[in-house]
């Protein structure tokens, strides 16, 4: 598929899931192409990143479930931070582990998972909707139902995947993008290179074949689509790009005229304004 067709089959009020990891593989070609659609109103669930501040920027987000939204070596992503002060989004947060158990329960088509992440924490203060279970065995635990995380879509970005949609990872983590998969409706996979399905297996493993056609409803080849964000082995983080991301984000007239150099056009034309200007920057 081409991204455009991507981001034009989803419709204002979807639940979207993003996959990837704080500022790392993040599907960042297909959060850019959403950002110039008239989608809006999105419930959006992710270990957050660039991909939730971007969308937060452009007013895409209703409500975000998520347990951090982070730019790694910045801590704290800026337009989360700006929408989240301004009261512009409604926000469910959750610990890492209670987020995880979400995406397993949803992966598995069940209403719940139990789990004791979250017990003896402001978690369940901030999240009075969530409910607590009492183990029925001898032990009689109480524990945290963390209510399934499903979503209508789910995005990811793979290192490497074929034209049906299997689809590899060959960096340090798979950052639970399989769970992102299975958790949705409808997947739609980006990848650094398409490549013929028998060679797959040149590059890694057989553990790395994360996501199966099974799950994917679509793929696209998107050369340094996670962009700014790392994709090892393909790229790593452009530290330098993010710190001008995270600058901009600070000023409204600095974030006006980067959005007009940087996320103006395509796809195309946001990488050719990329190489630009880290030619300038040398």
């Amino acid at each position: 598929m081409a991204i455009d067709e991507i981001a034009g089959s989803l419709e204002s009020g979807m639940t979207i899931g993003i996959g990837g990891w704080g500022s790392r593989r993040k599907p960042m070609a297909l959060v850019r192409a959403i950002c110039n659609s008239p989608v809006t109103d999105l419930t959006v669930i992710s270990y957050g990143g660039p991909d939730v501040g971007l969308l937060c920027a452009y007013g895409k987000v209703r409500r975000l479930v998520t347990a951090f939204v982070t730019l790694d070596t910045i801590p704290l992503e800026p337009h989360f931070r700006q929408a989240r002060q301004n009261g512009d989004i409604q926000l469910t947060e959750y610990d890492e582990g209670m987020f995880m158990f979400g995406l397993y329960a949803a992966a598995h088509r069940l209403p719940f998972l139990p789990t004791p992440a979250g017990l003896g924490s402001d978690v369940l203060k901030v999240n009075p909707e969530l409910r607590t279970i009492r183990s029925p065995y001898e032990d009689g635990q109480e524990l945290v139902a963390v209510p399934a995380l499903t979503m209508d879509v789910a995005l990811v970005h793979m290192n490497r995947a074929d034209a049906r949609g299997n689809a590899q990872y060959l960096g340090p983590d798979p950052y639970m993008d399989d769970l992102f998969a299975k958790a949705a409706d409808r997947t739609y996979v980006s990848c650094e290179r398409l490549v013929d399905t028998g060679d797959l297996l040149k590059e890694g493993p057989l553990q790395s074949l994360l996501i199966s056609r099974s799950q994917v409803t679509g793929v696209v080849e998107t050369p340094n689509g996670a962009h700014f964000t790392t994709c090892e082995p393909d790229h790593e983080r452009d530290e330098a790009f993010q710190k001008l991301y995270a600058k901009a984000a600070a000023d409204p007239a600095e974030w006006t005229a980067f959005r007009e150099r940087f996320l103006s056009g395509d796809e195309a034309a946001y990488q050719d304004a990329v190489r630009t200007w880290q030619e300038e920057s040398r």
